[in-house]
């Protein structure tokens, strides 16, 4: 089994864009136990896409091809397919009509370009795409089966799931099915997270669970991947391996699986029938704008006090002062004045004139927790922490867990 994706456009080549769809495919096909051999990267250039597919054709047993299906001149995968293969391009009336369709839904006519995306080469079979205008197909280039998809982000990852990897399990004879077991932790870095579940995977049968991690921080995402004949059994499996790395994890694991840290928030705040309102220095507004973007309809998530500095905040806030206690006010006030069961506050400094450098309150009725940070690093990561670590507090406090427990990311205490 050997799989290669080839990439194209100037854009990935020259690193305008990053190129996240090799990383998303090769992540996702490696899950399903179809790992990927090769990645080839090549520019809107004909003869060099010409030698990158004959190279692939005689190396790979098959090859996924992202980009390059649009209408304008520099998409050339069709035409590029047709020459490999030996053959000419002809229309498929039928995508033609979707296409017409899709723009006459929306009102306005197809650009005559269009056309141009659904001549598809002779003999290639139609890999749908249920999303967009740009026709997926699949066609053999001397001993490799090639699928071609098109490049825009959300139709190359639909298409992968219900088109690619079955068609991919079916060509390779894959029988078993894939389970990956995922927890999302903030607090413990990946090199003492490996140190902490160290001979965890010894709890299921002998090879039969693989330990992985991926870090993007603030988060580390540790996986647990199986195989197994049924998604029962490989459920079976992995379950001791995860009840042991949720004991020694414990308090860092923030969500599971599919599950975000904001969601959970708001899951445990609509069981108490709570809510919550923000106020913000210096981070950009990003603990609001998660919540909010988690709560589209409004249901727990009230509104976010944002500014760059603390004595415009207390402004906002109509707070009397902007002195060391500002932190506690302002989470009390951004409750009170909303309605909301929880207030919380969030200041940044990063000019090094404060100590700490992150200051984080949490009000309710009854009472306000503060807690106080100096994150390692630059300002850039100092910041993307703090606003992991004001939506992580607020998740302990729901759940009961320590608030000021210290994190691997912070500076000792003197």
């Amino acid at each position: 089994m050997r799989i290669e994706i080839i990439c194209t456009g100037d854009e990935v080549l020259s690193g305008k864009t990053v190129n996240t769809n090799f990383s998303h495919i090769s992540r996702r096909l490696l899950e399903e136990g179809l790992p990927v051999t090769w990645e080839t990267t090549v520019g809107d250039d004909r003869p060099t896409l010409i030698e990158a597919f004959r190279l692939a054709s005689q190396r790979a047993d098959a090859v996924i091809v992202n980009g390059g299906l649009g209408p304008t001149k520099d998409d050339l995968s069709q035409e590029v397919a047709a020459e490999a293969a030996g053959v000419g391009l002809v229309l498929w009336p039928e995508w033609l009509a979707k296409i017409e369709a899709f723009y006459a839904e929306r009102g306005r006519a197809m650009p005559p370009n269009n056309r141009k995306q659904a001549m598809l080469p002779e003999g290639a079979d139609l890999v749908d795409n249920p999303v967009g205008t740009a026709c997926g197909f699949q066609i053999d280039i001397g001993k490799a089966r090639f699928y071609f998809t098109p490049g825009v982000p959300r139709e190359v990852y639909k298409m992968l799931e219900d088109q690619l990897i079955p068609r991919l399990r079916q060509l390779f004879g894959v029988k078993q099915v894939n389970y990956l077991k995922r927890f999302h932790s903030f607090g413990m870095g990946e090199s003492r997270v490996d140190n902490v579940l160290s001979g965890v995977e010894d709890l299921a049968p002998a090879g039969a669970v693989k330990l992985g991690f991926q870090a993007h921080y603030p988060q580390l995402e540790t996986k647990l991947a199986v195989q197994a004949p049924t998604l029962e059994q490989a459920k079976a499996i992995v379950a001791p391996v995860a009840e042991e790395v949720r004991k020694r994890l414990g308090t860092v694991i923030m969500a599971e699986d599919d599950e975000t840290l904001e969601g959970v928030i708001l899951d445990g705040l609509r069981a108490i029938g709570g809510d919550v309102a923000v106020a913000e220095v210096g981070t950009f507004g990003h603990v609001g704008v998660r919540l909010a973007a988690a709560d589209p309809n409004g249901e727990v998530f009230r509104r976010s006090a944002n500014t760059n500095r603390r004595h415009d905040l207390a402004t906002l806030l109509d707070l009397a002062s902007e002195d060391e206690a500002l932190v506690e006010n302002a989470a009390t006030a951004v409750r009170v004045q909303t309605g909301a069961t929880h207030g919380v506050a969030v200041l940044v400094d990063t000019s090094g004139a404060r100590d700490p450098q992150i200051e984080i309150a949490i009000a309710t009725a009854d009472h306000v927790i503060r807690r106080g940070s100096n994150l390692v690093g630059n300002a850039e990561r100092v910041r993307v922490g703090a606003v992991e670590m004001t939506l992580d507090s607020l998740r302990r406090l729901l759940t009961g867990q320590p608030v000021t427990e210290t994190l691997d990311f912070e500076k000792a205490p003197k």
